[in-house]
């Protein structure tokens, strides 16, 4: 029988220090890596849902790398047994991330600046296996927003 209860507030309190410590360790590992951090945890509405509830998209870290404007999504996990932090960076989340850039490059008028959407993974190991087993992974281009793109279909395709 599967269990239908939700988690217990111990357990999604340590899900939430886990990822807060994971951000904390992602900005540090990019300022040593020569980024300059803008913005942490910027959030916006970007739409409602199948149910008419307000959809907030958050940007992890927003910074600068040169002159290159990166969004860069953190994932924390405690282990890369099941699968690597980077694999939950779903369709789904790319799309509220590009929302939410969008609106960000328009807020804050960086519409002509390059962007690009990175994704840092951290496997941060339990205090018992200490800080050698701690895995720190910049992914620089994750993805982009051509997949997004509407595609125009035009007679040359059919020629």
């Amino acid at each position: 029988m599967k269990n239908t209860s939700p988690p217990s507030p111990t357990t999604v309190s340590a899900i939430h220090d886990l990822g807060r410590r994971g951000e904390e360790l992602a900005a540090a590992f990019l300022i040593q890596s020569g980024f300059q951090i803008v913005a942490s945890n910027f959030s916006l509405p970007v739409g409602r849902n199948r149910n008419d509830a307000v959809v907030n998209a958050e940007i992890d870290l927003v910074a600068y790398e040169g002159s290159t404007l990166c969004f860069v999504e953190v994932k924390t996990r405690a282990s890369d047994w099941f699968a690597v932090p980077s694999a939950n960076v779903d369709l789904r989340k790319q799309r509220q991330i590009i929302r939410a850039a969008q609106a960000y490059r328009r807020m804050f008028g960086v519409t002509d600046t390059a962007y690009r959407y990175d994704v840092i993974s951290i496997v941060l190991p339990t205090a018992v296996e200490g800080p050698r087993g701690l895995q720190i992974e910049l992914l620089r281009n994750f993805w982009s927003e051509e997949k997004f793109r509407k595609h125009r279909w035009s007679e040359r395709y059919w020629d």
